[in-house]
């Protein structure tokens, strides 16, 4: 294992899903000092105590990063989600260039399997240019092409076995789904250790069909559940229908689409490479959440 770098480390997102569980595991780690960056300090206020210094900082404030990132040594940037366009692209310029005038020695950044310009999902090319900025800065890094999370196919599970079907446009398509814990404990990892330049696909262990996410789902519910493939339109307007705005269901589509045309078939040993231990696969983990399986989530 490659030894522990010298913080401090700086988590950015610090307050969502993904953040929260990286500045977990740095504290497990018991190594710092910690710097978590987050629009909302006020919901980390139960870091208060632990040695994390919780700043304000907003990827789309540039003046704000300044202080935000001031004396950090090593920096993980976790992509946004703002799917309007051009904006994710424009903080993460933001992001790139504070963290290099911060005078930062190494970037973690959560990218996207196969962010290629061909990829149906919308905003690929946001990744791909954030990650030409993070090259061009000279600056040593580390990027994480995370696959899409296994977490989603919780929501996705329950209303399936809810409607005794699992829809989707994704063909026989496959998909390295990974944890968001995993892709949590890859951040952490290389936060805390990696050198160089590098770019690896954090993935589970294997790729997996929506059949044969319906065969789980069927396993884990005691009925039939079948895999019913939709076209792109079909699954556009039935989101639509339940209410969902036509761009917001277009940009969930796409990731069907990129699944049917085989960009997210990656199914990487880089997770264990990384941390020594491989990804949760999809049917070990939707056994061991088959609780949030029983009632739609909506």
């Amino acid at each position: 294992m490659t030894s522990m770098r010298n913080g401090p480390f700086i988590v950015t997102g610090a307050s969502g899903h993904l953040g929260r569980q990286v500045i977990d595991r740095l504290i497990e780690a018991k190594v710092g000092p910690i710097i978590a960056i987050t629009r909302s300090p006020e919901k980390l206020n139960d870091l208060k105590g632990m040695a994390v210094d919780v700043r304000k900082g907003d990827f789309n404030d540039a003046g704000s990063l300044g202080s935000a990132f001031g004396g950090g040594r090593r920096i993980l940037i976790i992509s946004t989600d703002d799917l309007t366009p051009g904006a994710r692209l424009a903080a993460h310029k933001n992001a790139v260039a504070a963290a290099q005038a911060a005078g930062v020695t190494h970037i973690v950044y959560t990218s996207l399997t196969n962010p290629v310009k061909d990829s149906p999902i919308s905003f690929a090319p946001d990744h791909a240019e954030t990650e030409t900025l993070i090259a061009g800065t000279g600056i040593d890094h580390t990027v994480l092409r995370n696959n899409l999370y296994a977490d989603l196919l919780l929501m996705a599970g329950a209303q399936s076995i809810a409607m005794g079907r699992h829809f989707a446009a994704a063909g026989d398509g496959a998909t390295g789904y990974v944890t968001r814990a995993d892709c949590a404990r890859a951040a952490a990892h290389a936060l805390m250790h990696a050198t160089g330049r590098q770019t690896l696909d954090i993935t589970g262990p294997e790729a997996v069909s929506q059949a044969e996410v319906a065969a789980i789902l069927s396993d884990l519910s005691g009925k039939k559940i079948p895999y019913v493939a939709l076209p792109t339109e079909d699954l556009v307007q039935a989101m639509i229908g339940k209410g969902l705005p036509e761009f917001m269901a277009r940009v969930f589509a796409s990731f069907d689409e990129a699944i049917a045309q085989g960009y997210l078939a990656v199914a990487s040993a880089d997770l264990k490479t990384l941390t020594g231990t491989p990804g949760q696969s999809v049917r070990d983990f939707l056994t061991a959440h088959r609780d949030a399986l029983r009632t739609p989530q909506g």
